[in-house]
């Protein structure tokens, strides 16, 4: 079984500020590479599963429609990991060095255990296809975004006319969760539709 997904998560919660202004002044005393406002610190959390949280995720198996799982954090990932048990394949947009991971960690904090023993090792596709890397094939210090390489490939992209990436933490924010879930799900059927092409099994 195939499963491809994609997440969509937002930084920490108010909860973990104290800690996470220490850690900012501590990295800010030590010359780090970041910015000065804690804002913009706390924003970044939203990459980290440290501290930040998933709030849906997109899925789909095989030729099945497009689902989405939300509520709690822990009610996502345990839902999550009953739906992948049975996964032979995980697919997704760099999901080795962001979703998959990030759910990996956020099953740790939220003492969750998967389902799948999955290994997180570079330049294979038998457990983990990264539709990202698998399209660079793993080139030094090359990306590609998922808008450019649906454009590319004449697929329709899931960008532009309503909320990206970047608009997430926002809309969370503004509780605006079901346009979020479904941002998240046009993303699984793109990341899916350029899997089927990049495998020549469309």
């Amino acid at each position: 079984m195939k499963l491809f997904l994609d997440i969509e998560t937002v930084p920490a919660e108010e909860k973990h500020h104290g800690v996470l202004k220490e850690i900012h002044a501590r990295k800010l005393a030590n010359n780090r590479k970041i910015s000065a406002k804690f804002e913009d610190y706390l924003a970044a959390t939203s990459f980290d599963g440290s501290f930040g949280r998933i709030i849906c995720i997109g899925y789909a198996t095989d030729d099945k429609p497009v689902d989405v799982i939300a509520g709690t954090e822990k009610e996502i990932l345990e839902k999550f990991w009953k739906i992948a048990k049975d996964a032979t394949l995980f697919v997704g947009f760099n999901c080795l060095d962001f979703d998959l991971r990030f759910i990996y960690q956020r099953s740790v904090i939220n003492k969750i255990k998967p389902t799948v023993d999955l290994s997180f090792r570079r330049y294979y596709h038998d457990q983990i296809y990264d539709v990202m890397y698998e399209w660079t094939k793993w080139a030094y210090q090359q990306s590609v975004s998922l808008d450019t390489l649906a454009k590319a490939l004449g697929i329709p992209s899931s960008k532009g006319g309503g909320i990206e990436g970047k608009d997430v933490a926002k809309a969370y924010k503004d509780g605006r969760i079901k346009e979020i879930c479904d941002y998240c799900k046009k993303d699984v059927e793109v990341t899916r539709e350029i899997y089927k092409r990049m495998t020549f099994s469309k």
